[in-house]
């Protein structure tokens, strides 16, 4: 079987790019599986992600150290991920499992391509339901005083166990800058989409008490700025007068956990560029 690989990139938009990182995986014996590109006339950058095979006698580092060369021409910021290496995630959750629930079922039914390498809380609540998958649980309780105690705890497991996403599946902490650093562009959080409409507790019922028509949830990589980091994903259901407040509950829960699923698969399948505060997202 071929190796295959995903390389994206982004860099000053210009003429040639497309020929000349195509011509230079021809010449390596390279064939293009897919391509998709995206010029933003705001920002002046290109963007690109090329998934490709290579023949098994190439060498990984002849690859990379062709692409750095070209790279330099064209001052480009460029990843090269091997297509078939299942990324692991770390899952932070506090007592809404629904979208804890659904990333497990994911990744053991293969409809994820991820490994959930552990499950990290601050309660117990669903110790039974990542050990009924088979994956560890570490209850790692919040206060005031042992925050960045922590907090480094987390860091240290996410090292410990190799991750490459952390995902805050209702994980209702906020993180300090300094993790939020230590994890840019490879942490997700989920939040419904009323904010900042409404904060705070139950903001479902909140909706509801308002005659809200349109509920929603909104995947973004996690920022300092509290909720407010590029958005990945977001999707809404319809609700009418006739529905209790549980009933939002309910269809806002399956919107969180389609949204978070797809911000996941989009990440891990290297289909998210950043463009400034805003993301570039191949399909």
């Amino acid at each position: 079987m071929r190796p295959d690989y995903i390389l994206t990139l982004s860099c000053p938009d210009r003429t040639g790019i497309v020929y000349r990182v195509t011509g230079l995986l021809f010449e390596l014996g390279c064939n293009i599986l897919d391509a998709q590109q995206f010029g933003d006339e705001d920002s002046g950058r290109f963007f690109l992600r090329v998934h490709f095979d290579s023949d098994a006698a190439l060498a990984p580092e002849r690859l990379r150290s062709a692409i750095e060369a070209l790279a330099a021409d064209f001052a480009m910021d460029w990843r090269l991920h091997d297509a078939r290496r299942r990324a692991r995630l770390l899952v932070l959750v506090s007592r809404q499992g629904h979208c804890l629930n659904d990333l497990l079922f994911r990744a053991h039914s293969r409809q994820l391509p991820v490994d959930i390498a552990a499950v990290a809380s601050n309660h117990e609540d669903f110790a039974p339901l990542a050990a009924s998958y088979g994956v560890p649980f570490h209850h790692l309780p919040v206060n005031a005083g042992n925050r960045v105690e922590q907090e480094a705890r987390l860091q240290a497991l996410a090292t410990r166990e190799r991750v490459d996403l952390v995902v805050l599946a209702r994980y209702m902490q906020i993180l300090s800058p300094a993790l939020c650093l230590a994890w840019a562009g490879r942490a997700i959080n989920i939040h419904h989409s009323f904010l900042p409409s409404f904060k705070g507790a139950q903001p479902y019922h909140q909706a509801h008490a308002r005659g809200v028509k349109i509920i929603g949830a909104t995947a973004h990589y996690v920022t300092p700025d509290l909720d407010e980091g590029p958005i990945i994903e977001q999707d809404v259901a319809r609700v009418d007068h006739a529905m209790h407040p549980r009933e939002l509950v309910r269809l806002g829960s399956d919107v969180e956990s389609l949204v978070l699923a797809r911000a996941v698969r989009r990440h891990v399948e290297h289909r998210i560029l950043l463009n400034g505060h805003r993301t570039v997202v191949f399909r």
